[in-house]
C-alpha cells in the first residue's frame, strides 16, 4: 500500500462572470439567460472553436440553474427556443 499525503484543507478556486453595467440588479436571471443566448450566437457565427464564444458559455454555467439550461437545449433541439438565435 503506497502511502499518499492528502491535504486536509484542498483549495478550491471558485469563479463567476465578472459585474456586467447593464444587469446592475442583484437578480441574475436576464445575466443568466442573455450569455446562454450570447453564446449560441457566438458559436453559431465564429464556430464552436473560437475560444472568445467559452466567455459566455462560463457565465451561463455559472450562473444559470442546471435545470434550464437542460430545458433550453432541449427547445433548441425541437426548433422552438423562444430567443432569438441567429
Amino acid at each position: 500500500m503506497s502511502s499518499q499525503v492528502v491535504p486536509k484543507h484542498a483549495e478550491v478556486e471558485l469563479n463567476t462572470c465578472p459585474f456586467d453595467p447593464r444587469f446592475p440588479n442583484q437578480n441574475q436571471t436576464k445575466y443568466c439567460y442573455q450569455s446562454y443566448v450570447d453564446w449560441h450566437r457566438c458559436t453559431r457565427l465564429k464556430g464552436e472553436d473560437y475560444s472568445p464564444c467559452e466567455y459566455f458559455k462560463k457565465c451561463y454555467k455559472s450562473l444559470c440553474p442546471n435545470s434550464w439550461i437542460e430545458q433550453w437545449d432541449t427547445q433548441i433541439a425541437e426548433n422552438r427556443f423562444p430567443g432569438k438565435i441567429l
